[in-house]
């Protein structure tokens, strides 16, 4: 499965990156206006630290023609971008006209795989599921990730599953258990992934045992 870090932080970006595990960046709206940036400036800075890595920008029109000119601006910035655009009507129109002119796409705010059919049936590159809030209001955001990923598999679309809105770790082994594509997530969860109290108890022991010992990798290496 892919990791994508779900910021608009170019910070958390760079450190994210320096472990040689995330596969693109995800943001929204939301996360580029929390950094206090701008938006073409951020984007490109982004796919200048995930070099190779798919970035996705989102569209703020709502209406077809708007949408339109937003997303081939957005698209000619560079060509690791992929154009994020809401599961609405003209959204979906977008993406077929988009995928007809080779430009990949996300699809954003999807929550059924009724959706999904449709963002997969347009040409969507990525289908972004959100399981945490319809976690926040009772229900089981990972049903849809689940009925998503067979729909996509049964019928042979192209789309990837994206499982989008992922609050905690556990939302990442659902994503694993049920064969989703890629996995978006904040920053804090991506740590929260290296964490077990056995792998710190364990490396402490391990690191006093060796130091009770005074033994040195370098010993006799002519390391100073």
């Amino acid at each position: 499965m892919k990791l994508f870090l779900d910021t608009g932080d170019v910070e958390e970006v760079k450190k994210a990156a320096e472990w040689g595990v995330i596969d693109g960046v995800t943001t929204n709206p939301t996360l580029i206006a929390k950094s206090g940036k701008g938006f073409r400036e951020t984007v490109l800075k982004i796919c200048e630290l995930v070099p190779g890595g798919a970035i996705s920008a989102e569209v703020v029109a709502t209406d077809y023609d708007t949408m339109l000119k937003e997303a081939l601006e957005i698209a000619s910035w560079h060509d690791q971008i992929v154009v994020k655009v809401p599961l609405i009507e003209p959204g979906v129109r977008l993406v077929s006209t988009l995928t007809e002119r080779g430009i990949r796409t996300n699809v954003t705010l999807v929550f059924t795989v009724t959706q999904a059919m449709l963002a997969a049936k347009a040409g969507a590159t990525f289908i972004s599921n959100f399981v945490g809030r319809v976690d926040d209001i009772s229900g089981d955001g990972m049903e849809a990730v689940a009925a998503t990923v067979e729909m996509v598999e049964s019928y042979g679309f192209e789309s990837e599953v994206l499982v989008a809105s992922v609050r905690h770790p556990q939302h990442v082994v659902q994503a694993l258990a049920v064969r989703a594509h890629i996995a978006t997530m904040p920053f804090g969860v991506i740590q929260q992934l290296f964490k077990h109290p056995l792998t710190d108890s364990g490396l402490k022991r391990f690191l006093d045992d060796w130091n009770k010992a005074g033994l040195s990798i370098f010993e006799g290496a002519g390391v100073a």
